[in-house]
Formats: C-alpha cells, structure tokens, sequence
C-alpha cells in the first residue's frame, strides 16, 4: 500500500528506464477492438487496484454496468485526496471514515458531471471481500465500503465475504502462499476461488471453469496510446478466449495491488489468480493493465500521488482504463480510422485549453473529450480545439477521435492532461513551514528521509524540522513549490 515513490534516480538509470519502456512500448501491439459487448463490463482489483476498481465501477458507472469485485480496498474518495488519510483512515482505520460525507460528494460530483449518473449503480453488481487475517486493509475499511455502497447500490446485488482467515493477498484454492500471511506476491492458496466467486456474483450462474490447457490467447498490449507516464506502464496484458473472436463477448478489467505488477511479480497475477480459466469457459475477455515502477510503490492512484482528479472521470489513469474498454467493445473505433497521434495541450488560462494534435488521413472532423464527455458541440474542421468554461488551478484529461465521411468515430487517441492557471487576483494559497510541519499538515508526505509535495510529488528535502519549504496550493491537495 502507499508507502514510496520512486524518485531521484540518478540521470543514466531513468534514461535506461525509459529506454526500455519505449521499447516495450514499440515492440508491443495495439490493443485490439473486438467488438465486445457493452453491456457486459465489470471490474474488480485487490488492495490500490481494488480502490481503484471502486473509483472506475462509481465514477464510470455507465461503462462498468455489471459492477465490481473489491478486495482489500475502501469507500469512494477515502483518502480526499491526502496520503496521510490513504495510510491511516483507510487502511488501519486508526480514525474513522467520514461515509456520509463521501456519499454527499459522490452525488455532488455526479451532479456535475465529474462523475456519470449514481443512478446507474442501482442496477449493478458488487462483491466483497476481506481476509481475517488481513492487517494491511483492516475489516472495518471493507465495513465501511459496504456501507457506503448501500445508499446506490441494493442489498439484494452485494456480497460480502469476511469469515476467512486470509491475509493481504488475491485468494485461489490451488496457487500462492499459505492463507494468513502478509507477504510477496501477494497471492494466497487459502482453498477458495475468490476469481470464480466474483465473476459469478457479477455475471450469474458460469459454466464450469477450464482447469486444463486454455484455448484462448495472452497477448501484451501496448498502454502507450491511452496514456504515458502517470505511473502507468508502458504494457499491459490481455487475455482473449478463442470463442471471442468471433462471438461478441463479456469484458472484465482486472487490477493488480501495490508491488504486484509484471515488474514486481512476473506474469503472477495475470496467469495465476484463477481468472483465465474462468474466463475461457465463460466467454469473458480479460484486460490486465499494467503500473509502472515510476507509480508510488507500483499502486494505482487511489489517493492523489499522481492528479488531484484521480478519482474522477477527468484522472489520467482512469480516463486511460476507459479508453481501454472503450476499445475493446468497439465503443471507439467502429468508423475504421485510427487514432489521432500527438495530441497536447497549450494555451492554458485560468477557464481555457487549447487541445491540438496531428491530422488523420481521410478524417472530416474530430470530436474532442474532455474526462469520457464530448464537449464539442458540432464536428470539429481543424486540428485543434479551445475547450471553455473549465475551473482555476484545475487539471483535466483530454482524448480525440477522428470521424469518418458518415461521422462514425474511428479509434480514441492517447489522454492529454493539462492544468489550468490560477484565478484572477491569487497564484493559490502559499505555506511556510517545515517539511516536518508540511507533512503533519497533509501537504507532503515522507519517504525514506526525504519530503514530497503532495499532488506534484516535487522533491522537498530533508524531512526534519529544520529544512524550511513554501508550498503553493493549486488544486485540491495539489501543491508545488513556489511563492505567490
């Protein structure tokens, strides 16, 4: 759980890091549009992937119609935004988690549309699930997380199971360490299939699972084109059972914990957590997408490290996983073009984004997303865009996709992210203080000795009383250093 980030590399080892991500990247193939169906996706995770699964299944409710599976994880928007609220409240519980307040901004963001509608979770599904033996992301967070879901979600549609003593693992019933134990990779044999039990909440009734050789196809996909860096690796992993390539097919998106990704633990959680075999027999297609070692402590963002709109629409990584499926259902791509490559932002004001990028052969205008929503109104002609009306100090997410002569969308281009400046009259509020009082204040969290800027993640210092740093608020619990 959060507990690093990677930072200060020396020169030649980010370059080699880099190197090497763009490589894989290359070497890679597109993910492809199987023509899914879109009324068949869900989405579970363990740990940060299992907060994350809830961020997706809340935020993108329209897309993860049939719900989510959540293991080790808490309610929507637990840490608001603050590493010290991510490491206490959410996973020790040593304070409580304000519920109804999480609620009232999940309706508030609804309301705005930072968020789709709650409404479509009343029709969704969840599962539960938390170890006993569980020390890391302690019961009464899991607690908690069920009762936030009972106000949009109805009793009859959840399940929660938390009668076994597993510990802070993804739990099978025939792979991994003994079922109590807290350790590397972080997968345990505790005698149940927990992949089975969520696809089958989620689904209904499955045909028996393939436990000999299975017939479908692994294949490592390049995670570029949706988004770069953002603590998002440059690959990620599909699985592709043989009837969906030809058989229109359920889509489930799989979400490792903190310190499991193919960097971390090698191809274990995508081929040994029981999901494949389920799949194979159950005619579900499987997306594994993939954290970077760049990503604190190789997490998902579940608590700010990387965008102050990480558990919205607008996030990089979540904007980026939506992109994914949206490929996959054949939601974006239908129109035959391909993406629109280098697209950027510039032009920043304090309500305003320029959005270009590079022309699509054959194209007759391009639709612009801001955060999943269209906000163009009619086909743009050009090749860039001035999306309006955005809010001070704020940082958004922005995809393109090219039309066709009948205006059928092509492929959805990589996210661009961009922050709009300050208001007029103030540059954000600004703190002095100690990187000792930074830290007990929520703005900077600690690491090895060393203090970082919350949201920026900007290097500090010396985390003691004496290193003396002003912090610049930009957005919420984002801040850099500067003066105002």
């Amino acid at each position: 759980m959060p507990a690093m980030r990677w930072n200060n590399w020396k020169g030649f080892a980010a370059a080699a890091v880099i190197t090497a991500a763009a490589q894989a990247a290359t070497a890679a193939v597109p993910l492809p549009a199987l023509g899914a169906n879109p009324a068949e996706v869900s989405v579970s995770g363990l740990s940060a992937g299992g907060f994350m699964a809830v961020q997706l299944h809340v935020a993108y409710s329209a897309t993860f119609k049939r719900g989510a599976g959540v293991v080790a994880g808490g309610p929507y928007y637990c840490a608001e935004g603050s590493v010290v609220n991510a490491t206490g409240r959410c996973m020790t519980h040593s304070t409580s988690i304000p519920v109804s307040t999480l609620v009232s901004t999940t309706n508030s963001w609804a309301a705005s549309g930072a968020i789709d509608p709650v409404s479509n979770l009343s029709n969704s599904k969840v599962y539960l699930f938390s170890g006993t033996s569980d020390n890391t992301v302690k019961q009464p967070v899991m607690d908690d997380l069920k009762t936030y879901y009972q106000s949009f979600v109805p009793a009859a549609n959840t399940v929660y199971k938390n009668n076994l003593g597993a510990g802070h693992a993804m739990v099978t019933d025939d792979y991994g360490g003994a079922c109590s134990t807290t350790a590397a990779p972080y997968i345990n044999n505790c005698g149940f299939d927990l992949a089975g039990e969520i696809l089958t909440q989620l689904y209904g009734p499955l045909n028996p699972r393939n436990n000999g050789a299975l017939g479908g196809t692994f294949t490592e996909f390049n995670q570029s084109e949706f988004v770069t860096g953002h603590g998002v690796a440059a690959t990620g992993w599909l699985y592709v059972p043989q009837a969906c390539t030809t058989t229109s097919c359920r889509v489930h998106l799989v979400l490792h914990g903190c310190k499991q990704n193919y960097t971390d633990v090698s191809d274990q959680y995508v081929k040994k957590t029981g999901y494949n075999r389920w799949a194979d027999t159950n005619n579900i297609i499987l997306i594994y997408p993939q954290t970077s070692t760049a990503a604190t402590n190789s997490c998902w963002d579940w608590w700010g490290y990387d965008s102050a709109n990480y558990a919205k629409k607008s996030g990089p990584q979540m904007a980026a996983m939506k992109a994914m499926i949206d490929r996959v259902t054949g939601s974006a791509g239908g129109g035959g073009l391909p993406a629109p490559t280098g697209v950027g932002t510039s032009g920043a004001t304090s309500s305003s984004m320029v959005i270009g990028w590079a022309g699509v052969s054959g194209a007759s205008g391009y639709n612009v997303y801001r955060g999943g929503s269209k906000v163009n109104a009619s086909p743009v002609a050009g090749t860039s865009y001035t999306d309006t009306g955005l809010a001070a100090s704020t940082t958004y997410s922005w995809t393109v996709a090219a039309l066709n002569a009948s205006n059928v969308e092509g492929a959805m281009s990589a996210a661009a992210t961009g922050a709009t400046t300050a208001g007029p009259g103030g540059g954000g509020t600004c703190y002095t203080a100690s990187n000792y009082a930074h830290t007990m204040a929520g703005r900077a969290y600690a690491l090895w000795g060393l203090t970082y800027a919350n949201g920026s993640g900007q290097s500090m210092g010396l985390w003691n009383i004496y290193a003396m740093t002003t912090l610049k608020q930009t957005g919420t619990n984002y801040y850099v250093i500067g003066t105002c």
